[in-house]
């Protein structure tokens, strides 16, 4: 086969694969789901929970380094408990809400319940603590003070990204539209 029937057959075949690689991307793009509003609503429920559990359960890490008495910290840790309850409500409410989401509200809710469960293990150990259990150390109810708060604020900065990034693409979605830029969002 010479070099003019080589070029003249493979064009065909070079312009049928160039065609598979411009379908492929549009065809991925146009599958992903909506935001649902309610999944959207619910974070923004869990990011306000989730800022409250966070202030308390600083505010209970600077008791550990205070002469305060037991009362002021069963209070304390029974609002963060309050808290850390409500929190797991709504993440079960976003749970139920899964399938409408999209990709990335998806993602959100998965990353909320390991959070949660390393909250209400930290949050009991207090409890146990308080409530009079010596196999805790004060230096180990210190460190669970500490990583209730640490969690907390992680938790929170997680939700709050994640809000934020909804509302980001919200405001991307309108501005396209008003523009007519075709798919600017996705």
């Amino acid at each position: 086969m010479n070099k003019r029937n080589l070029i003249v057959w493979m064009t065909p075949v070079a312009v049928l694969l160039a065609g598979f690689a411009t379908v492929a991307p549009i065809t991925a793009k146009v599958a992903e789901a909506p935001d649902s509003e309610q999944v959207s609503k619910l974070l923004s429920d869990a990011k306000t929970t989730a800022f409250q559990l966070k202030e308390d359960a600083d505010t209970m890490e600077t008791f550990g380094r205070m002469n305060l008495s037991w009362e002021s910290h069963a209070m304390a840790i029974n609002q963060i408990k309050d808290h850390v309850n409500a929190l797991a409500r709504e993440a079960a409410k976003l749970k139920d809400a899964r399938n409408a989401a999209s990709p990335w509200q998806k993602t959100a809710i998965d990353r909320i319940g390991p959070y949660l469960e390393e909250l209400g293990g930290y949050t009991t150990a207090i409890i146990e603590r308080i409530n009079g259990d010596k196999t805790h150390t004060v230096a180990q109810y210190q460190d669970y003070l500490e990583a209730n708060a640490d969690y907390a604020s992680d938790l929170c900065a997680m939700i709050t990204d994640f809000v934020d990034y909804g509302k980001a693409r919200q405001r991307v979605d309108r501005l396209s539209t008003k523009l007519e830029i075709p798919n600017a969002g996705k």
